[in-house]
Protein backbone atom coordinates (compact mmCIF):
# COMPACT_ATOMS: atom_id res chain seq x y z
CA UNK A 1 0.00 0.00 0.00
CA UNK A 2 2.75 2.30 1.20
CA UNK A 3 4.82 1.25 -2.48
CA UNK A 4 1.24 2.31 -4.38
CA UNK A 5 0.43 5.40 -2.04
CA UNK A 6 4.15 6.66 -3.05
CA UNK A 7 4.14 5.25 -6.60
CA UNK A 8 1.05 7.60 -7.53
CA UNK A 9 0.76 10.36 -5.35
CA UNK A 10 4.19 11.13 -4.80
CA UNK A 11 5.70 10.32 -8.83
CA UNK A 12 8.27 7.60 -6.36
CA UNK A 13 9.51 5.00 -8.68
CA UNK A 14 10.38 1.51 -6.99
CA UNK A 15 12.95 -1.17 -8.77
CA UNK A 16 11.25 -4.25 -9.72
CA UNK A 17 13.73 -6.26 -8.19
CA UNK A 18 12.84 -4.32 -4.92
CA UNK A 19 9.17 -5.15 -5.86
CA UNK A 20 10.02 -8.58 -6.01
CA UNK A 21 11.15 -8.72 -2.38
CA UNK A 22 7.65 -7.83 -1.19
CA UNK A 23 6.77 -11.42 -2.43
CA UNK A 24 8.43 -13.71 0.13
CA UNK A 25 7.48 -10.97 3.24
CA UNK A 26 3.92 -11.17 1.75
CA UNK A 27 4.05 -14.66 1.62
CA UNK A 28 5.86 -15.32 5.13
CA UNK A 29 3.33 -13.16 7.13
CA UNK A 30 0.29 -14.71 5.72
CA UNK A 31 1.58 -18.06 6.74
CA UNK A 32 2.17 -16.48 10.03
CA UNK A 33 -1.30 -14.88 10.53
CA UNK A 34 -3.51 -17.69 9.42
CA UNK A 35 -1.95 -20.44 11.49
CA UNK A 36 -2.30 -17.85 14.33
CA UNK A 37 -5.24 -15.66 14.32
CA UNK A 38 -8.83 -16.61 13.66
CA UNK A 39 -10.54 -14.81 10.39
CA UNK A 40 -13.46 -12.78 10.32
CA UNK A 41 -15.35 -10.93 7.59
CA UNK A 42 -15.53 -7.61 9.89
CA UNK A 43 -11.82 -7.84 11.00
CA UNK A 44 -10.66 -8.22 7.74
CA UNK A 45 -12.40 -5.05 6.99
CA UNK A 46 -11.22 -3.25 9.87
CA UNK A 47 -7.68 -4.85 9.31
CA UNK A 48 -7.89 -3.11 5.87
CA UNK A 49 -9.09 0.25 6.78
CA UNK A 50 -6.00 0.23 9.54
CA UNK A 51 -3.42 -0.65 6.42
CA UNK A 52 -4.42 2.01 4.54
CA UNK A 53 -4.65 4.79 7.71
CA UNK A 54 -1.30 3.59 8.54
CA UNK A 55 0.34 3.56 5.60
CA UNK A 56 -0.78 6.84 4.90
CA UNK A 57 0.66 8.17 7.88
CA UNK A 58 3.63 7.06 7.45
CA UNK A 59 3.76 8.34 4.30
CA UNK A 60 2.55 11.92 5.24
CA UNK A 61 5.47 11.59 7.94
CA UNK A 62 8.19 11.13 5.90
CA UNK A 63 6.71 13.60 3.18
CA UNK A 64 6.54 16.27 5.49
CA UNK A 65 9.87 15.78 7.44
CA UNK A 66 11.24 16.50 4.11
CA UNK A 67 9.63 19.18 2.98
CA UNK A 68 9.77 20.83 5.97
CA UNK A 69 13.90 19.89 6.68
CA UNK A 70 12.80 18.74 10.47
CA UNK A 71 14.11 15.94 12.46
CA UNK A 72 11.67 13.44 14.20
CA UNK A 73 11.78 15.41 17.50
CA UNK A 74 11.08 18.39 15.67
CA UNK A 75 8.11 16.84 13.82
CA UNK A 76 6.99 15.23 17.21
CA UNK A 77 6.93 18.45 18.99
CA UNK A 78 4.32 20.51 16.22
CA UNK A 79 2.38 17.02 15.95
CA UNK A 80 1.82 15.81 19.22
CA UNK A 81 -0.39 18.86 20.33
CA UNK A 82 -2.37 18.14 17.14
CA UNK A 83 -3.08 14.46 18.21
CA UNK A 84 -3.61 14.95 21.63
CA UNK A 85 -6.12 17.75 20.54
CA UNK A 86 -7.57 15.24 18.45
CA UNK A 87 -7.86 12.44 21.19
CA UNK A 88 -9.54 14.99 23.87
CA UNK A 89 -12.55 15.51 21.45
CA UNK A 90 -12.47 11.54 20.32
CA UNK A 91 -11.77 10.27 24.12
CA UNK A 92 -15.50 11.02 25.76
CA UNK A 93 -17.19 8.80 22.71
CA UNK A 94 -15.59 6.28 23.55
CA UNK A 95 -14.54 6.29 27.39
CA UNK A 96 -16.55 7.26 30.40
CA UNK A 97 -15.72 10.45 31.17
CA UNK A 98 -17.11 11.33 35.18
CA UNK A 99 -17.22 7.54 36.03
CA UNK A 100 -14.46 5.66 37.55
CA UNK A 101 -12.12 4.65 35.92
CA UNK A 102 -13.23 7.63 33.30
CA UNK A 103 -10.58 10.87 32.25
CA UNK A 104 -12.10 12.91 35.49
CA UNK A 105 -13.23 10.27 37.50
CA UNK A 106 -11.23 9.10 40.56
CA UNK A 107 -7.27 8.06 39.69
CA UNK A 108 -5.39 5.86 41.75
CA UNK A 109 -1.84 6.59 41.69
CA UNK A 110 -0.70 3.19 40.44
CA UNK A 111 -3.39 3.75 37.55
CA UNK A 112 -1.31 7.58 36.93
CA UNK A 113 1.78 5.88 36.99
CA UNK A 114 0.59 3.01 34.09
CA UNK A 115 -0.67 6.47 31.88
CA UNK A 116 2.66 8.85 32.97
CA UNK A 117 4.43 5.01 31.86
CA UNK A 118 2.61 4.24 28.91
CA UNK A 119 2.42 8.22 27.68
CA UNK A 120 6.38 8.00 27.77
CA UNK A 121 6.69 4.68 26.15
CA UNK A 122 4.25 6.08 23.24
CA UNK A 123 6.54 9.28 22.83
CA UNK A 124 9.78 7.18 22.54
CA UNK A 125 7.48 4.77 19.73
CA UNK A 126 6.29 7.77 17.68
CA UNK A 127 10.09 9.20 18.20
CA UNK A 128 11.62 6.24 16.78
CA UNK A 129 9.17 5.88 14.20
CA UNK A 130 9.91 9.26 12.53
CA UNK A 131 13.08 8.73 12.71
CA UNK A 132 13.72 5.28 11.17
CA UNK A 133 11.00 6.86 8.52
CA UNK A 134 13.17 10.46 7.92
CA UNK A 135 16.75 8.57 8.11
CA UNK A 136 15.38 5.52 5.18
CA UNK A 137 11.74 5.69 4.31
CA UNK A 138 8.40 4.65 5.04
CA UNK A 139 8.98 1.09 3.30
CA UNK A 140 12.27 0.16 5.24
CA UNK A 141 10.47 1.50 8.34
CA UNK A 142 7.48 -1.12 7.26
CA UNK A 143 10.83 -4.05 6.93
CA UNK A 144 11.99 -3.00 10.36
CA UNK A 145 8.46 -3.47 11.64
CA UNK A 146 8.37 -7.06 9.87
CA UNK A 147 11.84 -7.85 10.87
CA UNK A 148 10.60 -7.02 14.73
CA UNK A 149 7.19 -9.55 14.04
CA UNK A 150 9.41 -12.48 13.33
CA UNK A 151 12.07 -11.51 16.24
CA UNK A 152 9.17 -11.09 18.34
CA UNK A 153 7.69 -15.22 17.21
CA UNK A 154 11.20 -16.47 18.22
CA UNK A 155 11.52 -15.24 21.21
CA UNK A 156 8.44 -16.30 22.22
CA UNK A 157 9.00 -19.69 21.27
CA UNK A 158 12.89 -19.54 22.93
CA UNK A 159 12.20 -18.01 26.01
CA UNK A 160 8.47 -18.39 27.05
CA UNK A 161 7.95 -21.84 24.92
CA UNK A 162 5.26 -20.86 22.82
CA UNK A 163 4.03 -23.28 20.42
CA UNK A 164 5.41 -22.39 16.71
CA UNK A 165 3.90 -24.66 13.97
CA UNK A 166 6.35 -25.95 11.03
CA UNK A 167 4.42 -22.97 8.53
CA UNK A 168 5.08 -20.50 11.23
CA UNK A 169 8.63 -21.62 11.06
CA UNK A 170 8.53 -21.31 7.36
CA UNK A 171 6.36 -18.09 7.39
CA UNK A 172 9.42 -16.98 9.76
CA UNK A 173 12.38 -17.94 6.88
CA UNK A 174 10.23 -16.55 4.27
CA UNK A 175 9.61 -12.93 5.73
CA UNK A 176 13.21 -12.96 7.07
CA UNK A 177 14.44 -14.21 3.63
CA UNK A 178 12.30 -10.79 1.98
CA UNK A 179 13.80 -8.50 4.53
CA UNK A 180 17.56 -9.36 3.67
CA UNK A 181 17.16 -9.62 -0.20
CA UNK A 182 15.42 -5.86 0.05
CA UNK A 183 18.05 -4.62 2.17
CA UNK A 184 20.84 -6.00 -0.08
CA UNK A 185 19.09 -4.18 -3.19
CA UNK A 186 18.38 -1.26 -1.40
CA UNK A 187 22.01 -0.39 -0.47
CA UNK A 188 23.33 -1.79 -3.89
CA UNK A 189 20.82 0.98 -5.27
CA UNK A 190 22.28 3.86 -2.55
CA UNK A 191 25.56 2.66 -3.24
CA UNK A 192 25.16 3.02 -7.05
CA UNK A 193 23.59 6.39 -6.79
CA UNK A 194 26.34 7.08 -4.31
CA UNK A 195 28.69 6.10 -6.88
CA UNK A 196 27.29 8.45 -10.11
CA UNK A 197 26.72 11.47 -7.66
CA UNK A 198 30.96 11.02 -7.35
CA UNK A 199 31.22 10.62 -11.02
CA UNK A 200 29.87 13.73 -12.33
CA UNK A 201 31.81 16.58 -13.01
Amino acid sequence: VIIAIQTFWYQKRFSVRIQLTLIPITVGVILNSYYDVKFHSLGMVFAALGVVVTSLYQVWVGAKQHELQVNSMQLLYYQAPMSSAMLLVAVPFFEPVFAEGGIFGPWSVSALLMVLLSGIIAFMVNLSIYWIIGNTSPVTYNMFGHFKFCITLCGGYILFKDPLSVNQGLGILCTLFGILTYTHFKLSEQEGSKSKLVQRP
